[in-house]
């Protein structure tokens, strides 16, 4: 017998955001694998189906990814959603569509809402070209690296991010992009509380720094200016506002960090190997 995978997407707020295609597919197939149960459970009760839940998130992968398997070999189709949203897209699903290709059962997509082309859609900002970079990392470094190195990007830049973390983002998009920057934050699309904010760099990041900030969030990055001037790196900073000027440490470091784009953290260990040199 012939079985599929469907990848169906589900709201990520408003459940009148769902296809009739992907209601009959729910209602048909065998099996609804899901990342939370009890979180789906509520989406299927209020359009009144019945079919049999399984979990399937990414402490559980491996092993019930095999056993989704034998039952679509079986000849029993299932649909695998998420949370909200489409699966797979910075959710898991990515292994079991592989699994399922390797071994030659069918994979349909029934496509419907994302977080990603939502926010891309409303925020004004360039999307005929975009880069989705996932969530943004949670630890200071690893974020921090990850914006130097696109800082330079010709295209909009999209992120999730968990809400206690947005200030720190946004804190360090002003540092490493630059205060200019245009910015968006999508907050709760299509939920009651739904809230687009953008402008520079620093008003977003004023704008979320004055109070508790919470639901699903994406952050967009407009695209670097064309044209525009090549940062100095930090030792020719350095070399420059050093001999231009007799600045405190703290100072110099602060306008370097500002010139060039770097973190500070990093500014100030180049301003270490930067004074040795010259003792």
């Amino acid at each position: 017998m012939a079985a599929t995978l469907y990848i169906v997407a589900t709201p990520i707020g408003n459940l009148e955001d769902i296809s009739l295609r992907a209601l009959r597919i729910l209602k048909e197939v065998a099996l609804i694998a899901a990342e939370d149960t009890r979180h789906s459970r509520k989406l299927l009760s209020h359009y009144g189906i019945a079919t049999s839940l399984v979990a399937y998130h990414e402490h559980n992968e491996e092993a019930r990814g095999a056993q989704l398997l034998n039952r679509l070999e079986a000849g029993q189709s299932v649909a695998l959603i998420s949370d909200a949203g489409t699966p797979a897209i910075s959710d898991p699903g990515f292994h079991l569509v592989r699994r399922c290709r390797a071994a030659g059962v069918s994979v349909v997509a029934v496509p419907g809402p994302s977080a990603l082309t939502a926010a891309l859609s409303v925020a004004g900002l360039p999307c005929h070209r975009f880069a989705f970079e996932g969530f943004v990392p949670p630890r200071k470094k690893a974020r921090e690296d990850l914006f130097t190195a696109l800082r330079d990007e010709a295209r909009t830049l999209v992120f999730y991010e968990a809400p206690h973390r947005l200030r720190a983002s946004l804190e360090a998009v002003v540092g490493i992009f630059g205060t200019h920057r245009q910015v968006a934050v999508a907050r709760e699309l299509t939920k009651k509380h739904e809230e687009l904010f953008s402008g520079s760099a620093t008003e977003v990041s004023a704008h979320f720094a004055q109070g508790e900030v919470r639901g699903e969030i994406v952050l967009l990055i407009a695209p670097a200016e064309k044209g525009a001037a090549p940062r100095e790196d930090v030792p020719t900073a350095l070399e420059r506002l050093g001999a231009e000027q007799d600045l405190p440490p703290a100072e110099l470091v602060r306008r370097v960090a500002k010139a060039t784009g770097e973190p500070r953290s990093q500014v100030y260990q180049e301003y270490l190997r930067w004074k040795e040199k010259r003792l």
